[in-house]
């Protein structure tokens, strides 16, 4: 892992994997990892994240993201995350063993955020090339190195991956309990942006975005998770998520550009400016999980 590079500033990755529109797919995200069986399992079994959402969303940000923009912290970055997944293990409801640190569930993981990472790019900010597509695919490899888990399930090329992709999607993916609490989003909470919302405005508005946000998620499912989870989706609704991800990208062009991404992200840009030395930002304390499970190894709770 030593002699790994690090993703840096000149990367598309960099351009928008931190970049805050990525939140959007967060539920995409989340039930495309969960359909993996031993990736659903580990979080049947292991996660409180359904009683916690936002604040294991949120914390999750910051190392997961540290690996792309830590620059010369990010190969130690990668190694903590790796830790976190080292107890999680066990066997499902139908009798599989598994572990998070199998090679083909750690990079399922990642391989959903690098197709986020295009997702971002296609949907909502202007599109890619199929130049850039590749290059995404290159720094996504570079990006998955600094774990120092197996490269056998990597695949060699663009092409490689994209029938990789066909296939987990066509004949691994399940649809389960964790996928669907993914995108039952009902009764989500209030987020912790918004708390200053009074309840009964939250609980009016929750409605509409819930079901806005499922519909962007089941319009980037490639076709045969739509299938398998029981979506429809029309040439009609894909031109209105067109339309819609192309009125956000015109209005993401007035956010200033450290407005536009994560703060670990914002770190990394302004290391790269010249703000050398400065240790990471960390996740404030409002994202911790509860006191009684900080001791845990799963968790990332910094100055632990």
């Amino acid at each position: 892992m030593a002699d790994v590079a690090p993703l840096g500033p000149d990367s598309l990755t960099w351009r928008w994997f931190g970049d805050w529109r990525a939140l959007l797919l967060a539920p995409w995200a989340g039930s495309m990892q969960n359909m993996h069986p031993e990736l659903g399992a580990g979080v049947a079994e292991h996660s409180r994240f359904f009683e916690e959402r936002w604040q294991r969303l949120f914390r999750s940000l910051y190392p997961i993201g540290g690996v792309v923009y830590d620059g010369p912290r990010a190969a130690e970055t990668a190694r903590a995350v790796r830790g976190y997944h080292d107890t999680i293990k066990g066997v499902d409801d139908k009798g599989r063993p598994y572990h998070a640190l199998n090679p083909g569930t750690y990079y399922w993981a990642h391989a959903t955020f690098f197709v986020l990472t295009m997702h971002v790019a296609d949907y909502f900010g202007g599109g890619l090339t199929e130049a850039q597509r590749r290059r995404l695919f290159d720094e996504h490899v570079r990006w998955y190195a600094l774990y120092g888990v197996s490269m056998k399930p990597v695949p060699k090329t663009w092409e490689d991956f994209q029938a990789y992709w066909d296939h987990m999607c066509a004949d691994v993916l399940e649809d389960n309990r964790p996928t669907r609490d993914v995108l039952d989003l009902r009764r989500v909470a209030k987020p912790p942006n918004l708390r200053f919302l009074p309840g009964p405005l939250w609980a009016l508005a929750r409605v509409p975005l819930a079901r806005l946000t499922v519909w962007m998620t089941v319009g980037m499912y490639p076709p045969a998770v739509r299938e398998r989870l029981g979506y429809a989706w029309t040439a009609r609704d894909e031109r209105r998520l067109r339309a819609f991800g192309r009125a956000v990208h015109r209005c993401w062009r007035l956010v200033p550009h450290a407005r536009r991404y994560h703060p670990r992200a914002r770190a990394g840009w302004a290391r790269e400016r010249g703000a050398a030395g400065a240790p990471p930002v960390e996740t404030p304390p409002r994202n911790l999980p509860p006191a009684e499970r900080r001791d845990l190894p799963q968790h990332y709770v910094p100055g632990r």
